[in-house]
């Protein structure tokens, strides 16, 4: 746990809880001075203390990782450099103060960012013909997950009662949902030709028709997906009762996302699977030949595995096409995804498409010092007609290196040296000997030589502390 974090992140708990130093002190059994001087970084933690704070504060331990502050000073970060604005430079210390002490207003100013640049795009030209306002719906549905860490208790419940009542085995699940679909419901399932789409429901004929072109763990996800809409509404209702959208297709994306969750807690009960995964040491091609899923899936259902106290791993999970847009983001290990543009050209996501099928394994190490076992694998998705292009992802997924001793990827590798130096994005970055640096740091003036000739696409000076 970095020391510059832990201070910040015991005032932002405190004053979330709305106590005062003296009387957080007090239950610590230490002085309001000394806890002055802990949430000021003038005082180091001891275990012990560490200890007392979660169970003070009633929280797992991992909320005091920092993790909260870390994504909300990359976001600033990211906002504060976008040249559009015309701003001066803002120092680090500035926005790590900003994040660590006034969290409500940093969020705020990453939210009048993102709705300035909505205005923007609108007063470009990009507002849809009818004249409505472009919204981005994908954004807040993405923020819906990121900030509940992609974990739900509720559906949770609502999945371990369906799989309990099924009782089936992992290897046998698909076909339990599909008598499950046919006896409680009265709903037949068929595979066949669907001109373009992978599942499609006649409430009226209680037909449920499959995509002959799904491979047979996707059709087993599509009929977990069917029952969930059928007997966890309740629950998924619930949830995004209090999300408050902000536009209907807002919440439809939450509500299909939902939906989804409880596919793959149906499809991957959370015991039985974290039992699974730590026993397989997280070898998703182990795990998902046991659970009768696919790649992609396992990776899904890992990044869920946040219930306090029996807690797995915590993953990040990004999905990524060959042009570099994020279509999905999670992130329970703190891992800063950029926001806004691409990200660094050296991590294993973008390397993995040249090797297409086979598992990536990097040891990315970003400019701070914090650095995360990878692993990646492209995910090509069956062409609906003869002629089209295959659709092609990279699926990947990290963990801090603190971790790496319980995933087998980390088999072999020599944690420190098998280390590569990424960036958060080119223009948020200070590697000065980067040759895949696509743009230069924008909080640096370029050193522009015309007698020499360097293998770095950009030089730049070091910038003032």
């Amino acid at each position: 746990m970095a020391r510059s974090n832990i201070g910040r992140t015991v005032r932002r708990l405190r004053l979330d809880r709305k106590l005062s130093q003296q009387t957080l002190a007090t239950r610590l059994g230490i002085s309001a001075s000394y806890l002055n001087l802990i949430e000021h970084d003038q005082r180091t933690v001891s275990g012990s203390l560490l200890l007392k704070l979660a169970e003070t504060l009633q929280l797992d331990l991992s909320a005091l990782s920092g993790a909260e502050e870390r994504k909300l000073e990359i976001g600033l970060r990211e906002v504060l450099a976008d040249p559009l604005l015309g701003a001066d430079a803002v120092p680090e210390a500035e926005v790590a103060a900003l994040a660590g002490s006034s969290p409500n207003a940093a969020r705020a100013v990453l939210a009048l960012y993102r709705a300035w640049r909505v205005a923007r795009e609108d007063a470009g030209g990009i507002a849809l013909p009818s004249g409505r306002r472009l919204v981005l719906p994908n954004e807040e549905a993405r923020d819906f997950f990121d900030d509940r860490a992609n974990h739900f208790p509720p559906l949770e419940e609502a999945a371990a009662s369906i799989a309990g009542e099924l009782g089936a085995p992992p290897a046998e699940m698909n076909h339990a949902i599909a008598e499950r679909l046919r006896r409680a419901h009265d709903l037949t399932v068929t595979v066949q030709s669907l001109d373009g789409e992978f599942r499609r429901f006649d409430p009226a004929a209680r037909h449920l028709a499959l995509a002959e072109t799904l491979p047979r763990e996707s059709r087993g996800f599509q009929m977990a997906f069917q029952l969930a809409l059928i007997e966890a509404r309740e629950a998924v209702e619930t949830v995004l009762a209090g999300a408050a959208p902000s536009s209907t297709e807002a919440a439809m994306l939450i509500r299909i996302g939902l939906f989804n969750y409880v596919a793959g807690a149906l499809l991957m009960p959370y015991e039985p699977f974290l039992a699974a995964a730590r026993a397989l040491r997280h070898d998703l091609e182990a795990i998902a030949a046991r659970f009768g899923v696919s790649w992609e899936q396992v990776c899904h259902r890992l990044s869920t595995l946040q219930r306090p106290g029996v807690r797995g791993v915590p993953f990040f999970f990004v999905r990524v096409d060959p042009a570099g847009n994020v279509s999905k983001r999670f992130s329970a290990a703190g891992f800063p995804f950029a926001r806004y543009g691409g990200s660094c050209s050296r991590w294993v996501v973008h390397t993995a498409f040249g090797q297409p099928g086979a598992v990536q394994v990097q040891i990315a190490e970003l400019p701070d010092g914090a650095a995360y076992l990878c692993f990646a694998r492209t995910v090509i998705r069956p062409a609906l007609r003869w002629g089209e292009p295959r659709p092609v992802h990279v699926v990947a997924m990290g963990c801090s290196l603190a971790h790496a001793s319980e995933l087998a990827y980390a088999d072999g590798l020599d944690l420190e040296r098998a280390k590569v130096g990424i960036g958060l994005s080119c223009r948020l970055c200070d590697r000065p000997d980067c040759r895949s640096r696509a743009f230069p740091p924008l909080e640096h003036r370029l050193a522009l030589d015309p007698l020499t000739a360097s293998a770095t696409p950009y030089r730049f000076e070091a910038r003032d502390r």
